[in-house]
């Protein structure tokens, strides 16, 4: 397995997904299935109900290096659970407008189960477990987002992590 481009970026410009995927799948002609993931910043209610101002935007804050080396073991950690031929991380920071693309995930094996296992075992993780600090900002305010109850169940269904 050839991982000789980088893994993991985070990074305050957007990202393409077709040059990543292209990008990874250059890199392993065992390759014979890609699984990508890319979310982005959706509008949402406070609890209190009241609708998002249209100029809010989500802020995202990390330590540099810490973060990277983080998801740079997660990554360690599906290589060991999943049969990959490479794996590429692009985590977005600064502040994001909703329907803007905050985080890709793409994962690549000889087999589609591997590949979709993989990702989202990843996914899950960087939810709850990666080094990002989220804090929405409009003209009325700020608040610090509040992790969910059900990120943490999606992350416990992969058993114990190192």
């Amino acid at each position: 397995m050839s991982m000789a481009a980088a893994r993991v970026s985070v990074q305050t410009d957007d990202f393409d997904l077709s040059s990543e995927v292209a990008r990874l799948r250059a890199q392993d002609g065992q390759i014979g299935a890609v699984v990508s993931f890319v979310g982005t910043v959706r509008e949402w209610l406070p609890a209190d109900g009241t609708a998002r101002s249209p100029d809010t935007c989500l802020e995202l804050e990390h330590y540099p290096g810490m973060t990277e080396s983080a998801i740079e073991a997660m990554i360690d950690e599906a290589q060991r659970r999943f049969d990959l031929r490479g794996v590429r991380v692009i985590h977005r920071v600064g502040c994001l407008a909703v329907g803007e693309q905050i985080v890709l995930v793409v994962t690549a094996s000889s087999h589609r189960g591997q590949a979709f296992d993989a990702c989202e075992f990843l996914m899950d993780w960087l939810k709850t477990q990666a080094p990002f600090w989220k804090k929405e900002i409009s003209a009325t305010g700020s608040r610090w987002v509040e992790a969910k109850v059900s990120d943490d169940e999606a992350l416990a269904r992969w058993g114990a992590l190192p």
